[in-house]
């Protein structure tokens, strides 16, 4: 009788503690239901939208493949094209200049925290403040960037290059000069968050490491390689990620510099959105285009930041 009451006692402690166990997870799980909603009713639910409504037709609402047969011809593909130029472009710019910066704000200089504060100012204007400021900039006739290349007229005359002496250069006279616009732009706006994402992990290493490789005889650059870039590669697979998110949906700053053309995939999207009879290739343009973001994610995370098996 005695070890069937022990039974039972021990049977009611083990799911009382197992209950205890689930109300502190259920209380956890608590604070994280916010982000979740907040992810799953600004995230999930239009991404599953667009992706619902891209096999409809617009007027009769029934399924078809239509509207992604629709897509070669309003441009899909050079718009493909031009945005992996501009997204590639400007994060490969920014990364090798984010990583010179954060480089830069580990040295003990005098000035370092008014040097760190201006790497951070571009961050904070307005996209659209600052698309408008290089389009400026960039005019093709009186603009800044003019401006500077008159200041070597003398060489391009002497290299025969009398129009652009005489009247500079038009920045926006091919498809390609104008993409370099747009990625000269991005970089100049977003280069500060690498930049701070980095510094942030170089700070984490410890000073012994490059102590010890010195004293082995490794020079600044086989420090930088062997050291630095191997331990700080998960975090800049995240800024690349948030980045790389951002740049494939770079909207507003080509949007006001260079408008419709050449297209990106998102200044595509909004042309032939407003149309509910063009609406279709719309949703299915910006099908195309997660699809795309999401390739790019998980191949950075496969080369940088997933886990590997063992380590």
């Amino acid at each position: 009788m005695l070890n069937v009451t022990e039974a039972d006692s021990g049977g009611y402690s083990e799911r009382k503690i197992r209950r205890s166990h689930i109300l502190k997870d259920l209380f956890y799980f608590s604070f994280a239901l916010p982000a979740i909603a907040y992810v799953f009713i600004l995230a999930i639910v239009p991404a599953g939208s667009a992706i619902l409504f891209s096999f409809f037709k617009y007027d009769t609402h029934t399924l078809t493949l239509s509207n992604y047969y629709a897509l070669p011809g309003i441009g899909i593909y050079g718009a493909i094209v031009d945005t992996a130029v501009v997204s590639i472009g400007a994060l490969l710019i920014q990364l090798f200049f984010a990583l010179f910066l954060a480089s830069l704000m580990m040295k003990p200089f005098k000035g370092n925290k008014l040097f760190s504060l201006l790497v951070i100012i571009p961050f904070g204007v307005s996209t659209v403040v600052s698309a408008y400021v290089f389009s400026l900039i960039f005019q093709a006739f009186g603009g800044f960037a003019n401006g500077f290349v008159m200041l070597f007229k003398p060489l391009f005359l002497a290299l025969g290059l009398k129009g652009i002496a005489t009247h500079g250069i038009d920045w926006f006279a091919n498809k390609w000069s104008s993409l370099g616009v747009v990625m000269f732009s991005d970089f100049w706006k977003n280069t500060p968050l690498i930049a701070l994402i980095l510094y942030g992990g170089m700070s984490s290493l410890s000073p012994s490491m490059y102590e010890a490789a010195a004293v082995d005889g490794a020079g600044p650059l086989r420090r930088f390689f062997y050291i630095t870039l191997p331990n700080i590669a998960p975090l800049m697979a995240v800024a690349l990620i948030i980045r790389g998110v951002s740049e494939f949906n770079i909207f507003a700053l080509p949007l006001v510099i260079i408008g419709y053309s050449p297209k990106l995939l998102n200044t595509l999207i909004y042309e032939y959105y407003p149309l509910a009879i063009t609406r279709p290739w719309a949703y299915s343009a910006s099908v195309v285009l997660l699809v795309i973001i999401m390739a790019f994610a998980a191949i950075v995370l496969y080369l940088g930041g997933a886990p590997k098996n063992g380590q």
